[in-house]
């Protein structure tokens, strides 16, 4: 696939960023592949094997056909199609060979699951599939991952299709409380977390010299800081993390609110204060110390911390940002009542507990602490996978956005980061 091909139809600031992302090398550098590449790159190599099978023509050619559902093949054709980000699902601990909960499934319903890691991107995968949705054609997939900002895209596109709840009652009777309604989704008509993402602020003490970092404040105010700062490249999780240190919501903010915020993140680039604005890239040098104190995913630190004890994180007092990782079925999926099964498979607490014990990022299932005590007991107490309730009180969602407001937010952070 041309390049061009890719990114033809998406918002113009998202178009170029997507575009700058492949030709850097960085669209297959997710947060999701860098501090597990090692250790299970024997396993994961393994999960993608069995690839999505080519996309199956409908007759549809409209919007209203796109959002139709195709005939359903669940009951004769015993597959599931699923599509993820890499290194996202666990192993079998004893073999990495073997892919722990998806065979589980498998043994379970007599389901086979085509497993496929080819999210690497939001924007990138959007580009991937939107040929296919916006004729109303099958995308080969029953199964998708998505970030909730381009979850909430395709809801509002009708590219998704709503969930039979008489088929998940699983999944809604253990989803947890703060995960139920987001304003994309009231109700979880459409989707189901895969995962929660936690936004915090993570520093080096060692290079730090003890001094503890704990505010966006300090990271931009700070003179012993100047040049060793960096915030993340997610334009809603360095955005929302810089609101709530100027006491805005994420989730109610206004377009000054956000013009403050840029206005603020540029004078921290303007003095150098902020080095750079990353990927997960800066795992690696906030453990040499080469940078000291920066915005990080908290997934990404327990794998940093276990390796180097100099890294610490903080939840900053006037609160933090939050995202969910989503399970969607898209318009026209081949096999809607398998990916049911397997939505509703993965919120059986010992399920989520095995798949969080292996991912380390916050499950959404309520008794998954409990089993997850019984597999790794540090793991069931570090509140970058299970948040104490103290923790859960201080976390904000960044709101939804509308076409053209997200095209011009977009717009001002890319010309922000410089990308």
């Amino acid at each position: 696939m041309q390049l061009n091909e890719i990114t033809d139809g998406l918002p113009e600031p998202v178009r170029k960023a997507w575009e700058r992302s492949l030709t850097s090398g960085r669209a297959a550098l997710s947060r999701r592949t860098v501090l597990r590449a090692g250790a299970l790159a024997a396993g994961a190599g393994t999960l993608t094997a069995c690839g999505i099978p080519p996309a199956k023509s409908t007759n549809g050619t409209s919007g209203e056909a796109a959002n139709a559902a195709a005939k359903d093949l669940s009951d004769t054709d015993k597959v599931v199609n699923f599509s993820n980000w890499p290194l996202y699902v666990d192993v079998d601990p004893k073999d990495e060979q073997k892919h722990g909960t998806l065979d589980a499934f498998t043994a379970a319903t007599g389901v086979k699951v085509k497993y496929t890691e080819d999210v690497n991107d939001n924007v990138e995968f959007f580009g991937k599939v939107k040929p296919q949705l916006a004729a109303g054609q099958d995308t080969g997939r029953d199964v998708m991952v998505l970030t909730d900002w381009m979850a909430a895209r395709l809801i509002r596109l009708g590219w998704v299709q709503k969930l039979d709840q008489s088929r998940i009652t699983t999944a809604i009777t253990n989803l947890e409380a703060r995960f139920r309604a987001p304003d994309w989704d009231p109700g979880r008509l459409y989707s189901y977390p895969w995962a929660g993402i936690q936004v915090v602020i993570a520093y080096n003490k060692k290079a730090t010299k003890g001094k503890a970092v704990t505010s966006v404040s300090q990271l931009l105010d700070d003179p012993e800081l100047k040049g060793r700062v960096t915030f993340l490249s997610e334009m809603r999780d360095t955005i929302g993390m810089t609101l709530l240190d100027m006491d805005k919501d994420p989730a109610k903010f206004t377009a000054d609110d956000y013009a403050a915020a840029i206005a603020r993140l540029q004078k921290g680039v303007d003095s150098k204060q902020i080095r750079k604005f990353t990927g997960n890239d800066y795992g690696q040098e906030l453990s040499s110390g080469d940078i000291a104190a920066c915005v990080a995913w908290g997934g990404d630190l327990i794998q940093l911390k276990a390796d180097n004890p100099d890294i610490e994180f903080v939840v900053p007092d006037k609160g933090y940002v939050a995202s969910t990782d989503n399970m969607l079925i898209p318009a026209r999926a081949q096999h809607k009542h398998n990916a049911e099964r397997l939505i509703d498979f993965y919120y059986r607490p010992e399920i989520a507990a095995r798949l969080t014990a292996g991912i380390g990022y916050v499950s959404p299932v309520t008794g998954a602490q409990a089993e997850l005590a019984k597999l790794d007991a540090d793991a069931a107490a570090n509140p970058l996978v299970i948040p104490t309730p103290e923790m859960a009180a201080k976390v904000h969602n960044f709101r939804s956005l509308g076409e053209a407001e997200e095209s011009d937010f977009e717009d001002r952070f890319s010309k922000l980061i410089g990308a």
